[in-house]
């Protein structure tokens, strides 16, 4: 059976809680979560850090795939690739994500990240899943 991801949970994410970052979907090897450009989350020249979007989508990968772990399993990042299309300035970003394939101890996901409906970025990447002890 797979494992309930809480989608309001205080403490059950706090890196995702630094951020504002608030999953809306989690579940069948999908997640969707978003997160509202704030001052804090911009570099020196204006535009939202390359390391808030890297973000949006490790964490959007490990809610999707995380639906679909069992009681014991747990999973962590091996690599994420993200490729940059647009400056975000402003408004609401939106991380969509999927598993693509998954084995006994590898995943395969991709996220796409969109601000206010443009695509912003993408990104694949690897996730090791291991028994919990």
């Amino acid at each position: 059976m797979p494992k309930k991801f809480p989608l309001q949970s205080s403490g059950f994410h706090p890196f995702g809680e630094l951020i504002g970052l608030l999953f809306e979907e989690v579940g069948g090897g999908t997640s969707r979560c978003v997160l509202e450009v704030r001052e804090k989350l911009l570099n020196p020249h204006g535009v939202v850090h390359g390391g808030a979007l890297y973000s949006m989508a490790d964490t959007g990968m490990g809610g999707a795939l995380y639906s679909e772990l069992e009681k014991d399993e747990l999973c962590t990042t091996v690599e994420i690739k993200i490729t940059y299309f647009k400056p975000v300035t402003e408004g609401t970003l939106t991380c969509d994500t999927k598993v693509v394939s998954r084995t006994r101890r590898i995943a395969a996901l991709e996220s796409e990240m969109l601000c206010d409906g443009d695509l912003v970025a993408r990104a694949s990447g690897t996730f090791y899943i291991f028994t919990a002890r």
